[in-house]
């Protein structure tokens, strides 16, 4: 039961590890403010839930399981909050996101300029 327990654990803290290095590699990657923190909100909540959880399986006793799982929930409480209250701060102060132009755009303006 206990390499069970062990197995468990160790493949939350890899996916939890992947998934927020994942999240660093979107903040380098991505063009925008928006995109980047979206990337960041869904890879960091999910990441440290995952490895909280794969903590979880190593604590010895009840007291450390309770403090861990405290974290966990405030974790999953403030991260999508504090996500959503920087997108509306960055939306009042005025900050657009950088969007794409398409190839039929590209070509409209490229002749109304030749």
């Amino acid at each position: 039961m206990d390499v069970l327990l062990e197995i468990i654990a160790s493949l939350c803290l890899f996916i939890g590890s992947f998934i927020c290095i994942s999240g660093g590699v979107g903040i380098l990657r991505f063009p925008d403010f928006y995109t980047r923190m979206h990337a960041v909100g869904v890879t960091d909540t999910l990441g440290a839930g995952m490895i909280l959880i794969g903590l979880m399986f190593y604590s010895p006793d009840f007291l450390t399981l309770s403090k861990l799982l405290i974290i966990l929930l405030l974790t999953l409480l403030i991260s999508p909050t504090t996500s959503h209250v920087l997108a509306k701060a960055a939306m009042q102060n005025e900050l657009k996101p950088k969007l794409q132009q398409k190839d039929s755009d590209k070509e409209l303006n490229s002749s109304n300029y030749s």
